[in-house]
């Protein structure tokens, strides 16, 4: 195998390129390319869903006296399901579903 002697270039176009490029110093951000500019405004809003969300955080999703007194109504075999009340509920949920899914 014959070794070929002749150095060729290593520098690519695009290094001629970045040459001629004013250089930054380390540890500064690029300038923009583009010089416009996007403002963030934060409207009061915000600060109300903030105080909805820490005020609904603190409000329990289960009344927990009320399933200690279920389970305690199974339990003794006490507890009687009100099909009609079940059944009422039930569609009342799916016309809801229903409206939700046309509009």
């Amino acid at each position: 195998m014959k070794i070929d002697s002749s150095v060729k270039s290593t520098t690519s176009p695009g290094a001629k390129e970045a040459s001629a490029r004013p250089a930054r110093q380390a540890g500064t951000p690029p300038a923009p390319q583009n010089s416009s500019r996007d403002d963030v405004k934060i409207t009061s809003l915000s600060s109300q869903l903030q105080a909805l969300e820490s005020s609904l955080s603190n409000v329990s999703t289960v009344d927990t006296a009320r399933v200690d007194a279920i389970k305690q109504a199974i339990s003794d075999g006490h507890f009687k399901v009100d099909t009609s009340a079940v059944a009422d509920r039930l569609l009342s949920t799916v016309k809801e579903l229903l409206i939700k899914q046309k509009g």
